[in-house]
């Protein structure tokens, strides 16, 4: 079969050292995932590792052109390509309403988008793993303290345990991007008591972060924070001090303020 022709508008970069590929597949092992979803599967050189282990495995390709040559080469998975943008995808309608997996070598130009879109769906989304800018997956692994902690550390670190696992070169990939890459894996905390406003965590943060230089009381001063909450010594902080069980806390805090 003729090889896809790599799409720039794509962000496309396919992974050719089949070793990564069987590495990033091993990360399924023991999470009890019968249900997979693999994001941009190119070629399928990630693929062919996962349907022997996977019970239900569709794939998501908008490149059509990349659709076609699965279809040739994986005719198994003709029903379960589908030709759609998974930035579009109503996701709890994947498999039914049932929970399932994540995996895939990411398009580094909607990497984060992809995650924020696994956030919204995260009751569905167990866990969660694949291949990232490194940049951008040390972030997400970030400890509260740095200058790399942001928005995404946080929202994930609230709903997932995050492991980085190892660095990937560009000289595997076709093109090789200019970037090195990393990859991590997401596994939903279950015992995560959902006892605070969620819609509000999620804006506190943003809010936070858009203004990280500053300090919490003068980054969040367009939620109009009473007074005397805002005496408390977590608004003497900048934001990227704080870990997610804190900013939990201080959601808590301003909920029942009824902001």
């Amino acid at each position: 079969m003729k090889a896809v022709s790599p799409k720039k508008k794509l962000g496309q970069h396919f992974l050719n050292d089949l070793n990564i590929a069987q590495k990033i597949a091993d990360l399924l092992q023991n999470q009890n995932c019968e249900n997979i979803l693999e994001i941009g599967p190119g070629m399928g050189v990630l693929t062919q590792f996962l349907i022997p282990k996977i019970k239900n495995l569709k794939l998501v390709e908008i490149d059509t052109e990349s659709v076609t040559y699965l279809n040739n080469k994986y005719p198994e998975l003709q029903k379960n390509t589908l030709s759609v943008d998974f930035l579009k995808m109503d996701l709890s309608k994947t498999f039914d309403g049932q929970e399932f997996g994540i995996i895939g070598n990411f398009p580094y130009n909607i990497s984060s988008q992809i995650l924020f879109k696994a956030l919204e769906y995260r009751q569905h989304i167990p866990f969660f793993c694949g291949m990232f800018q490194k940049e951008v997956a040390l972030r997400i692994c970030e400890k509260p303290g740095t200058k790399t902690y942001g928005i995404l550390s946080v929202l994930c670190q609230t709903y997932y345990q995050t492991q980085y696992h190892f660095n990937v070169s560009p000289t595997v990939f076709s093109p090789p991007p200019k970037v090195d890459s990393g990859v991590l894996s997401l596994k939903r905390k279950n015992n995560l008591v959902m006892n605070f406003d969620e819609k509000l965590l999620f804006k506190i943060v943003k809010t936070g972060f858009q203004q990280r230089r500053k300090t919490l009381r003068n980054s969040l001063k367009s939620l109009n924070i009473p007074k005397l909450i805002l005496e408390d010594s977590i608004f003497d902080l900048r934001p990227e001090k704080l870990s997610a069980a804190q900013f939990i806390e201080l959601t808590k805090k301003l909920g029942n303020a009824k902001i």
